[in-house]
């Protein structure tokens, strides 16, 4: 027994794979869904890549979108990512189905967590925050339609959020102001329960709770993200060792120094490097 113990232990460790998983977002909005992957995956070794120059991606065609997040999974995968994770709504609801037909690795992307808010609510009233081009995705109508029939699901667009908390803002009287003109409306419908549907918003998630409520549930879909990818990593036997110290390789298409200032704000300090993409 005890040799085939150690034999089934053998070729668990020959199963695992040492190399790191990308995770690219057009700004620090990724480091949502870092953290909790921190949390789930410790193990893992991590490729961040902060696609700064093309940010908000908001703001862009469904088409540049697209042709960017397949520029940027290949600049990662040529590094060595076994797995990629989109942790981008924009980007996931333009590209998602684009990257995993044409990339060879896993590919792991957000959704607005509409299933889990029509879940949670009481009032049958759910609000969702999210960047212009994620608000009027067809991802998002079909996750209403589907999960979220018998709710009445109010979006609201939030033009501003990603460049104020891009240029650091992660508190004061411009962020609070631009969170007040958009939970409002959201708020005068008696909505019960709030989706984060930008990966940047988790990152002023305690401003958002407290203009809320405590009446209010907020959901961050970061944790079943992480999930997402555990589940993916282990279905293809690409598990780091259990014996591999994590670490974080930084990289930004936008000036390194502005991105090491505000991942050390964010409580993530960390020297990035310059990536031409």
């Amino acid at each position: 027994t005890q040799h085939s113990g150690l034999r089934t232990q053998d070729s668990a460790l020959a199963m695992a794979d040492p190399r790191p998983v990308g995770l690219f977002d057009s700004g620090v909005g990724g480091l949502s869904v870092l953290r909790e992957v921190g949390v789930l995956l410790p193990r893992e070794d991590v490729l961040y890549l902060a696609d700064t120059a093309w940010c908000p991606y908001g703001q862009r065609s469904v088409e540049e979108i697209c042709q960017r997040s397949l520029q940027v999974g290949r600049w990662l995968l040529a590094r060595g990512a076994k797995a990629l994770v989109v942790a981008c709504n924009t980007a996931s609801a333009a590209a998602l189905d684009t990257l995993r037909a044409q990339l060879e690795v896993p590919v792991v992307g957000m959704e607005p967590a509409v299933k889990p808010a029509a879940a949670l609510t009481r009032s049958g009233r759910i609000g969702v925050l999210a960047t212009p081009r994620t608000a009027e995705s067809e991802r998002l109508a079909r996750l209403i339609q589907r999960y979220a029939r018998e709710a009445r699901v109010f979006v609201q667009e939030c033009a501003e959020l990603v460049p104020l908390i891009e240029q650091g803002e992660l508190g004061g009287p411009r962020l609070e102001a631009a969170l007040g003109r958009y939970l409002e409306p959201l708020l005068a419908q008696q909505v019960d329960v709030v989706v984060l549907g930008c990966t940047h918003y988790p990152l002023v998630q305690a401003r958002i709770q407290a203009l809320c409520g405590p009446e209010v549930q907020v959901v961050n879909p970061a944790p079943a993200v992480a999930r997402q990818l555990a589940r993916v990593l282990d279905q293809h036997g690409l598990r780091a060792p259990d014996t591999q110290p994590s670490q974080v390789d930084w990289w930004t298409t936008g000036s390194p120094a502005q991105l090491g200032q505000l991942l050390a704000a964010l409580g993530h300090p960390g020297r990035p490097s310059q990536a031409a993409v």
